[in-house]
């Protein structure tokens, strides 16, 4: 039977700020296996549209929202995962996000940027 190792032990191999918190996560998922830690991982890292069907409503996802900070999150909580499963950290370092490189939503629609209209006559108002 294999030791139990505490949720402040992984908490402890967890060193920066944004990746200590996904990493506890990854250590305190209710998963069964590491693999189903891992989709959690993806799951929480990466943003999906709230609404279904409207690219837009990814922005009030809770997750982490440039695409650096969803790959540090991942791998922060894989490395949690990796901790609560007792995986070796050479494979935790090839854990793959399951999800194509981030591109910024759609904008909402109706929501566009103002164009700047010119009047051709410099000092002059409409």
């Amino acid at each position: 039977m294999q030791p139990l190792l505490s949720f402040h032990d992984c908490c402890l191999t967890c060193d920066n700020t944004l990746g200590r918190v996904f990493c506890k996560k990854g250590c305190n998922s209710d998963e069964e296996t590491y693999e189903e830690c891992l989709e959690d991982c993806n799951q929480i890292c990466y943003k999906d549209p709230v609404i279904e069907g409207q690219q837009w409503s990814a922005y009030i996802d809770r997750s982490p929202g440039e695409a650096s900070y969803s790959e540090k999150c991942f791998h922060a909580c894989a490395s949690g995962c990796g901790f609560k499963f007792e995986i070796k950290e050479e494979e935790v370092s090839k854990a793959c996000p399951n999800r194509p490189s981030y591109s910024p939503p759609d904008q909402k629609p109706g929501l566009q940027q103002p164009t700047k209209q010119s009047t051709g006559k410099p000092g002059s108002s409409a």
